[in-house]
């Protein structure tokens, strides 16, 4: 042994370690990783065309859903009326409001609604509630409250979604 190592030196003893560890790695982590690797790209394989195809459907039904639910027959001038009469109904003092449409190449419109409004915490709460509740198509963006006086004042951001007729 000790011929060996004269012979080849300790730069190749740690040659040969490390073409031994290399191939212990490569046959008890790599081919293992391999083999497993190839099982499920073959179960993959197997189930990915008929399932990408369910998934797809299921896509477009769900998609198709959204639209039927946002496919309303009634205008956002109706549904501006409805939002006044439930800040009446609630108590709240809706001031001048803004409205803006978004213009989009999508199926959906956006009709965002920037509105102030006046009242107590409940009556805004309730506001919001009712408003929500009544008005399937509407959403939230974002609102903001300050006392003022004895009273508080909010702005509020909505959004009312529609499909194009």
């Amino acid at each position: 042994m000790k011929a060996l190592v004269e012979r080849i030196g300790m730069s190749g003893i740690a040659g040969i370690a490390l073409l031994a560890a290399a191939l212990f790695f490569s046959s008890f982590v790599v081919q293992p990783l391999e083999q497993r690797g190839a099982l499920l790209q073959e179960r993959a394989a197997r189930t990915a065309p008929g399932a990408g195809k369910e998934a797809q459907l299921r896509g477009a039904e769900k998609v198709g859903a959204v639209y039927q639910f946002l496919q309303k027959e009634e205008e956002v001038t109706d549904w501006l009326a409805k939002l006044h009469g439930i800040g009446a109904a609630s108590g709240v003092q809706l001031k001048s409001a803004t409205y803006r449409t978004h213009k989009t190449e999508a199926r959906i419109v956006r009709y965002e609604i920037t509105l102030p409004a006046a009242g107590s915490y409940a009556q805004i709460r309730d506001f919001l509630k009712r408003a929500l509740e009544e008005i399937p198509l509407l959403s939230i963006d974002s609102f903001s409250i300050k006392r003022a006086e004895g009273h508080l004042t909010a702005d509020l951001r909505l959004t009312l979604h529609m499909v194009k007729s």
